[in-house]
C-alpha cells in the first residue's frame, strides 16, 4: 500500500479491498515467487498501468526486466553452489579433524633434572612410572626425605588440587564465558593477548624455559602453541587439575607436538630448581593471587628465575575504588598501576614495552570483581632483568 501497488478505498479509518486489489495481490505474489522485490514489482506495475491496451509487453525494456532477473538468479545459483561446495569441504575437514587420532602428552623424561623436592630441594626419583615414548604418563616422584608428588595422566600434581568447576563441562564454560562477559571486556582481553603475542615473537625461544602463572583453560597458550619451538619447554602452572586436563586434551588433538609441562600446584609450591626460568608469562597469575594476598606474587618467585629473565605480564588495575568495593583495603596496592610498576621495577626489570587498555566499567558473570562506579583497566608489561 505504501508503494502504491495496492490502492484500496478508504472510508474513515477503514480500508476496503475490492476484487481489483485481490487481483493485484495475486499478481504481486506471482512476481515475488519469481524473486522480484516489491520495488521491482512496482516498475512492472507502472508499465502495466500506463501501457494498458498497448503492446507494452513487447517493449525491449519491459522484457529486459525479466531477462535481467533471470540472469541475476542464474548467477546467484552459481554463487550458492560454490558456497555449498566450500561448506561441504569445510564440514568434511572438520569431521576428519574431530575423528583424527590424538597422541597423549606426558612429562618428558629430560624434565626430571629440572625438578626438585619442595621440602629439602633434593632431586626427585620416578617410581612406578608408566612411560610412553619418553613421556611419563603415570607414576610418582619421590624424594629420600619422604616427599612424594603424583603424576596423573601426564600432569604433575603437587598438593591439593582446586576443584574450580565442579559438575560444569569446561567446553560449556568457555561458551558461557563469551556470552556472559561484556563485549568491551572481551575486546580488551583480545587486544592484550595480541599485544603479548607480538612481544613474545620478538624473542628467540629455542632451548628456553617458559613459565606461565595461571594457565587456566589456555586462552594464551592455545594462541601461541603453534609458534613455540619444538626444543623449548613451556611450564603451565594452575591450581585446577580439571582445567589442566581440559587444556591438555585440547592440545593433544592437534597434529603438532610441543614440550609442555603441566603442574597442578599453588604458585608458591612449584617444584622447579632455582634459576631455571628464561621467560615468565604472567597473564593472570599475579592479579588472581592478589585478590587474597598482600605480597606481590612475582617477588615470591624470584629464586626460580634466571638473572636475565624476561617478563611478559598483564595486570588488573583499578582507576578508582568504590566504598562498596569487593577488594579489601589491604590488598588494593597490587591493583594500583603505579604500585604494580614499582613492584616490577624493584625486581630489576627494565621495560622494553608497556601498554594500557581502555577503561572498563562492566565485567559480567565471571568477571564480577568490581562493582558499579568502579573502572578497571589492564596494564601490560614486557621487560628484561
Amino acid at each position: 500500500m505504501d508503494l502504491g501497488l495496492i490502492v484500496p478505498e478508504k472510508k474513515g479509518g477503514h480500508y476496503f479491498f475490492d476484487e481489483r486489489c485481490q487481483s493485484d495481490l495475486e499478481l504481486i505474489l506471482e512476481f515475488k515467487g519469481m524473486g522480484f522485490s516489491l520495488n521491482e514489482i512496482k516498475v512492472i506495475f507502472l508499465y502495466g498501468n500506463f501501457g494498458k491496451f498497448t503492446d507494452y509487453e513487447k517493449d525491449t525494456y519491459y522484457q529486459s526486466l525479466f531477462i535481467d532477473k533471470y540472469e541475476k538468479i542464474e548467477q546467484e545459483i552459481k554463487n550458492l553452489v560454490e558456497i555449498k561446495d566450500k561448506l561441504k569441504t569445510k564440514m568434511d575437514d572438520l569431521s576428519t579433524k574431530s575423528e583424527g587420532s590424538s597422541s597423549m602428552m606426558g612429562i618428558d623424561l629430560k624434565v626430571l633434572d629440572m625438578l626438585k623436592c619442595l621440602k629439602c630441594s633434593e632431586k626427585l626419583i620416578l617410581q612406578d612410572g608408566i612411560i610412553n615414548r619418553n613421556q611419563i604418563m603415570e607414576g610418582k616422584l619421590a624424594c629420600d626425605c619422604g616427599e612424594e608428588y603424583l603424576i596423573e595422566s601426564g600432569i604433575l600434581n603437587v598438593g591439593m588440587a582446586l576443584n574450580s568447576n565442579a559438575g560444569h563441562p569446561l567446553e560449556e564454560y568457555i561458551l558461557e564465558y563469551i556470552h556472559e562477559t561484556d563485549p568491551a571486556y572481551l575486546e580488551n582481553i583480545f587486544k592484550g593477548g595480541e599485544w603479548s603475542k607480538r612481544k613474545l615473537e620478538q624473542l628467540d625461544l629455542s632451548g628456553k624455559v617458559l613459565l606461565e602463572l595461571g594457565s587456566g583453560v589456555g586462552f594464551f597458550l592455545r594462541n601461541i602453541y603453534t609458534e613455540l619451538p619444538e626444543d623449548c619447554l613451556y611450564i603451565a602452572v594452575d591450581r585446577s587439575l580439571e582445567r589442566h586436563r581440559f587444556l591438555k586434551s585440547v592440545l593433544e588433538r592437534t597434529s603438532l607436538r610441543r614440550n609442555i609441562l603441566f603442574i597442578c600446584a599453588d604458585f608458591l609450591d612449584i617444584p622447579i630448581k632455582e634459576h631455571s626460568i628464561d621467560v615468565v608469562i604472567d597473564k593472570a597469575g599475579t592479579s588472581n593471587y592478589s585478590f587474597e594476598h598482600e605480597k606481590f606474587l612475582l617477588s615470591e618467585l624470584v629464586p626460580l628465575l634466571k638473572p636475565d629473565c624476561y617478563l611478559l605480564g598483564s595486570y588488573i588495575a583499578f582507576k578508582n575504588f568504590s566504598t562498596k568495593s569487593k577488594i579489601e583495603t589491604r590488598f588494593r596496592d597490587n591493583f594500583i598501576a603505579s604500585k604494580i610498576k614499582g613492584n616490577i621495577e624493584s625486581l630489576m626489570y627494565i621495560p622494553l614495552a608497556e601498554s594500557t587498555s581502555e577503561y572498563i566499567d562492566r565485567g559480567g558473570r565471571y568477571e564480577n570483581f568490581f562493582v558499579q562506579g568502579e573502572k578497571i583497566f589492564y596494564y601490560s608489561f614486557f621487560g628484561k632483568r
